[in-house]
């Protein structure tokens, strides 16, 4: 097997002399300041090693990443019951596409289009004021990546709060069939903020842990959830994980993922790994595009992909 360390480095290397790095998301104002040239990756194993190549420290806004962890939350308040609110199939339509939501009655295809993340939203609000359910949300973050300091990026909420006129028409939509239930301004005002929060590769990385072993931290001896909601997010993440690009992602990297306009990808490579990686260059899906390369790369090299 290679060394994970060489692997990295020689990936690292190659993207960053890439020339061809897609495109910011310029519809959100605060995301066009982001620098092309970023790229950072991390590897947290499941002794707790970590390996990095990068700019794996610079916290970036993870976007629809932070669906992963809302979704987690919402099944341990609503269990199954979430599922009538909420599909499991992949979308085949851009991620902020209300066509769906037309022909099947306000219910979304899958927690992570915009649709359905705002419908996880609004489950997760169920009783709470807007700031409990952020701070829940932030807790939790923190806990599962072992750092106090994650927080929201205001700029960004603000400035996608100011654009988000698409998600609004979504929420308003779910909200005339009953399937958003709260308040539609605050549902947003969640909803923006957790999209915002920052995040380096490296706090990523262990953040997804659970996602990779089973439902725990082993390096915390914690249980997070259990092993077959583990499985059933996964399994979410490789199917709908990169919007109408999923399949594309399971056939060129073979691993579960999901991706955020703000350029991150959080993967998991079951029973080993739980990956992180950054380049805010998108592609027309709106994908990060360095960052499937180099997923590629590496689960190719090591062998990590969940088909062989």
């Amino acid at each position: 097997m290679p060394d994970l360390k060489t692997v990295l480095a020689e990936i690292t290397a190659a993207m960053r002399a890439e020339t061809t790095r897609g495109a910011v998301a310029d519809y959100i104002p605060e995301l066009r300041r982001v620098p092309l040239d970023r790229f950072g990756i991390a590897v947290v194993l499941r002794d707790g090693e970590e390996v990095t190549g990068g700019d794996a420290d610079q916290p970036f806004s993870i976007q629809s990443i932070s669906k992963v962890f809302t979704l987690t939350l919402a099944l341990g308040r609503a269990g199954d019951g979430l599922w009538r609110r909420v599909g499991r199939e992949p979308s085949g339509d851009p991620f902020n596409s209300i066509v769906q939501l037309e022909h099947e009655r306000g219910i979304p295809r899958n927690p992570f289009i915009n649709a359905g993340a705002i419908a996880v939203t609004d489950v997760l609000m169920a009783g709470n004021r807007p700031r409990e359910t952020l701070a829940e949300t932030l807790r939790f973050l923190r806990f599962v990546a072992e750092d106090d300091d994650i927080a929201i990026d205001e700029a960004v909420a603000r400035s996608e709060r100011e654009t988000g006129f698409l998600n609004a028409s979504l929420a308003n939509y779910m909200r005339a069939f009953g399937v958003v239930q709260g308040d539609v301004e605050h549902v947003l005002g969640v909803y923006f903020h957790h999209c915002a929060i920052a995040m380096s590769c490296r706090h990523l990385a262990r953040a997804g842990r659970y996602l990779a072993f089973n439902g725990r931290i082993p390096t915390l001896g914690a249980g997070i959830i259990n092993p077959d909601r583990a499985r059933r997010i996964n399994a979410l993440m490789l199917t709908c994980g990169h919007y109408d690009g999923s399949g594309d992602f399971a056939f060129s990297v073979g691993l579960p993922g999901k991706s955020g306009v703000g350029g991150g990808v959080l993967a998991v490579a079951p029973g080993t790994a739980s990956i992180a990686v950054w380049s805010p260059g998108l592609d027309a899906k709106g994908n990060s595009l360095l960052g499937r390369i180099a997923l590629e790369r590496l689960a190719r090299a090591m062998q990590w992909s969940v088909f062989g």
